[in-house]
């Protein structure tokens, strides 16, 4: 008879929580800036993704978009969104912790904050400003690569 105490615990991913923890859009030239213009404008966007324990099995992850739209030198819009939600993740190995945490866990927080940008940015008296999917394994590992760059560079110097 096996005991349950010794069986492996199934894993789950549970989203707790989500939460939009900063929002701002800035239209600075308006109503000037909702002239129809001859060619869009340029439009950069920023993603960034952040993670913090809550507990052993808690943990807040922050996806972090910015948007700029600029004509020249001249800021059209900003918009940045810092969106939040919380994690139980449970019964996973120890090493799939941060792919879970800064690939899985942002991946399914994007379609709610890229929602978000687009109505902050029809509300603004633009176009919805819908952002391409986003490739969280790609960064993660480029993030990977540059911290093990960093930390041999530090090794060296040391």
């Amino acid at each position: 008879m096996a005991d349950d105490n010794n069986q492996a615990e199934t894993p789950s991913l549970n989203i707790l929580a989500q939460y939009t923890k900063d929002l701002s859009f800035e239209n600075p030239g308006a109503p000037r800036s909702l002239q129809a213009r001859d060619k869009a404008p340029a439009i950069n966007i920023n993603v960034n993704v952040n993670a913090n324990p809550l507990s052993d099995a808690d943990f807040d992850v922050i996806l972090t978009l910015n948007a700029e739209a600029k004509e020249g030198d001249k800021i059209v819009f900003a918009a940045e969104l810092v969106y939040g939600g919380v994690f139980r993740i449970t019964g996973f190995p120890q090493e799939h912790m941060l792919p879970l945490l800064f690939i899985e866990c942002p991946r399914l927080l994007f379609p709610f904050a890229r929602q978000i940008i687009a109505d902050v940015t029809r509300n603004g008296g633009f176009p919805p400003l819908m952002i391409d999917p986003i490739d969280f394994a790609q960064m993660f590992t480029q993030r990977m690569a540059e911290e093990q760059a960093r930390s041999k560079v530090q090794a060296l110097d040391s």
